[in-house]
């Protein structure tokens, strides 16, 4: 397992932007699927999107496709969710995950993933 820590999270307004940051202790990071997934009060946790260990390899969720991105720099250990035209919907805790096996092109469970961080809130108003 990894440690896992997000930072970035905050308020912002309907069509601004943010960009969250996960942080890996391990010295083994590139050698992790990584992966975001978002909670919303009340509702189950929702993929958003993965990134192949050398960060090639990408999927974003059809339901933030185009808005958000992915992205990893394994000389930093850290992984990256862009957020653009963001909207009331987006409002949710988010959280990255790692998950050992290989990158699997398509919506991934939060089951696939064995590790965590304790996620960061993200509040967007209208």
């Amino acid at each position: 397992q990894v440690q896992l820590v997000e930072s970035g999270g905050g308020l912002v307004q309907a069509g601004g932007s943010l960009r969250l940051s996960c942080a890996s202790s391990g010295r083994t990071f590139s050698r992790y699927t990584m992966g975001w997934f978002r909670q919303a009060p009340g509702k189950e946790r929702m993929f958003v999107g993965s990134i192949s260990g050398t960060g090639r390899s990408t999927y974003i969720a059809s339901s933030v496709k185009g808005r958000f991105t992915i992205s990893r720099d394994n000389t930093k250990n850290t992984m990256y969710l862009q957020m653009n035209s963001l909207k009331p919907e987006d409002t949710a805790v988010y959280y990255c995950a790692a998950d050992a096996y290989v990158f699997r092109d398509g919506p991934r469970g939060s089951g696939d993933f064995g590790s965590w961080g304790q996620g960061t809130q993200v509040t967007v108003s209208s």
